[in-house]
């Protein structure tokens, strides 16, 4: 483990290939009872950010190779088996997968915020209301409280701002609290986005187009 955490800090290889190896060697070494497949797919995500290639997003690399269970698995014994290689190039194009699905996501998200805006009908630009629809992204599940630090306004305008969105249906608000100071709301249509837009990834990935060799292991 020693060892995996002086790779995982160096610089001077790919950063690609540095984050397929480190989660390869992390499952190989196994460390943990429990956890071991949570804490390695993290660690491709420590490796891409610290790295700077995917600073201010996730990308959902471990969906793809989810979406091949057998190849992935058989991506992991090539590498235990010295053909590390083969495992770093399956890699890089679950990467690649990853990164073109999430360009298409943002794509999707941009759109339904323009919907969004009519929904409400068409609220101005430095409205708390328009400024909410460009935090919900990043909020699904807000408050007046966090809406408030989020968009820099009062509690009383980022309420309103709230009810104005959950009037026009672009937000529900959640029977979680009897009060009203702090209400959460939850844009529900953008989990509803991310849902399909993983069983689409899925779907894709698992196509025969993607076998062994130009796909992901």
């Amino acid at each position: 483990m020693s060892d995996l955490v002086d790779f995982i800090n160096r610089d001077d290889l790919p950063a690609v290939a540095q984050a397929a190896i480190a989660h390869a060697q992390f499952e190989t070494v196994h460390p943990f009872v429990d956890g071991n497949g949570r804490v390695g797919r993290c660690l491709i995500h420590v490796v891409l950010r610290r790295r700077e290639v995917a600073r201010t997003f996730v990308p959902p690399v471990s969906i793809v190779l989810a979406a091949r269970p057998k190849a992935y698995v058989e991506g992991l014994v090539d590498f235990r088996e010295g053909r590390v290689e083969s495992w770093s190039v399956d890699f890089a194009e679950a990467c690649r997968l990853a990164a073109e699905s999430s360009a298409e996501l943002a794509a999707r998200v941009t759109s339904r915020r323009s919907e969004w805006r009519e929904r409400a009908g068409r609220p101005r630009r430095d409205s708390a209301a328009a400024r909410i629809i460009g935090v919900l992204p990043a909020q699904p599940i807000a408050s007046a409280a966090t809406i408030r630090g989020a968009i820099g306004a009062r509690h009383q305008r980022a309420l309103e701002g709230l009810k104005v969105l959950a009037d026009a249906g672009v937000l529900r608000q959640m029977q979680i609290s009897a009060g009203t100071y702090d209400r959460q709301y939850a844009a529900d249509e953008l989990f509803e986005l991310i849902e399909e837009y993983e069983a689409e990834l899925v779907d894709h990935t698992s196509r025969p187009e993607h076998s062994a060799g130009a796909s992901v292991s």
